[in-house]
């Protein structure tokens, strides 16, 4: 049986983190699986499309072109999608490099037609070059990582993590692109769950979807040293927390809080004991990584609090955009953006 073509879209917004797209670009040009293409989404930032432009004018297999939507990190997704060639499109953040059989893994996945996602595993690279001893990895979600708790192996999941992950065009066709208005947009609040509300949209529209996490589709993501200070922790637990409530207003809590309650009353508890244990064992960061976990819990469950009530209030929505085709030029053009669903509060 041949190989689904893939389409690897690289979404990319500040000329800070060059090295880290070139690399990322490299990683997905050296796959054991060959990209169809590459298709690096430029957020709004001219400069750095006219530089990644002139980079790779002479590379065969990839496409530099401007986010055609609003800005974001969902929108530069859907403007990959519109004008993707793949059956496949993969999803790949701009500071991370794949492991050569990234591709490979992910395809394999889609042998049952019933499949519509596949995700793979994370892996972190701090920047002081080791994990902070009190930084647990039940949180690596924080930094964009896979996190302990999660089951090893190819699993059927809820959702996948978008910074690794991949999906059928027709998952789009079905049930519309990523939801603008709820992720992240450049260095703004760290907000997320984009991909959450994606994935339970999806099954939503197809019940008979099956969405996948296989560990051997493994990144490496890069975490800058102020993502490694509690600091950065405290702020992206409470976002999530944020956006947990924009998802559960618009889903349901049953589904939109399905995975965390086995998160929180499971894999939280049993983290706290490791810690305590090693902090009785006299083991570096065991308190530390305790402490970390609970007041990670506290306060991401006071961003929900506060974003539910905002969402009851009206004051948070987000759009969901059908994925149209064709699109080569800027913003303005109907295609990624299209025409929108409101979601949100009162849904």
């Amino acid at each position: 049986m041949s190989s689904p073509d893939i389409s690897v879209v690289i979404c990319v917004y500040t000329e800070d983190r060059w090295e880290d797209i070139l690399a990322a670009v490299s990683s997905v040009r050296a796959q054991s699986l060959p990209a169809l293409e590459t298709l690096l989404v430029v957020d709004h930032n001219a400069t750095l499309l006219d530089r990644l432009s002139r980079e790779y004018k002479e590379t065969d297999a990839v496409r530099v072109l401007p986010n055609a939507g609003p800005r974001g990190l969902s929108a530069g997704r859907n403007t990959g999608i519109a004008v993707a060639y793949g059956e496949i499109i993969a999803f790949l953040d701009d500071d991370a490099v794949a492991e050569r059989d990234w591709l490979r893994h992910f395809a394999s996945g889609y042998a049952d037609p019933r499949v519509m996602a596949v995700g793979g595993r994370t892996m972190p690279i701090w920047a002081s070059g080791r994990r902070p001893a009190w930084f647990p990895e039940e949180f690596d979600w924080v930094v964009g990582c896979t996190y302990k708790g999660l089951p090893p192996g190819r699993v059927q999941v809820r959702n996948v993590l978008g910074g690794n992950a991949s999906f059928r065009r027709t998952a789009f066709d079905a049930a519309g692109g990523f939801a603008t208005g709820i992720g992240r947009d450049g260095d703004k609040r760290p907000l997320g769950c984009e991909e959450t509300e994606l994935c339970i949209r999806l099954t939503r529209a197809r019940p008979d979807a099956i969405l996948l996490i296989d560990d051997r589709a493994v990144i490496h993501h890069r975490v800058p040293e102020p993502r490694e200070h509690f600091a950065y922790f405290r702020t992206r637990a409470y976002a999530e927390g944020l956006s947990k409530a924009l998802v559960a207003r618009s889903v349901g809590a049953d589904k939109g809080l399905e995975s965390e309650r086995r998160y929180t009353t499971r894999v939280l508890p049993a983290g706290v004991a490791r810690g305590l244990r090693d902090a009785l064992l006299a083991r570096p960061g065991g308190a530390g990584r305790a402490g970390a976990i609970v007041a990670g819990v506290l306060t991401a469950a006071g961003g929900y609090v506060l974003g539910s009530v905002r969402a009851r209030r009206g004051g948070a929505t987000f759009t969901v955009a059908e994925i149209g085709n064709g699109i080569e030029s800027g913003p303005g053009r109907e295609g990624a953006a299209g025409r929108v669903h409101e979601g949100g509060a009162g849904r």
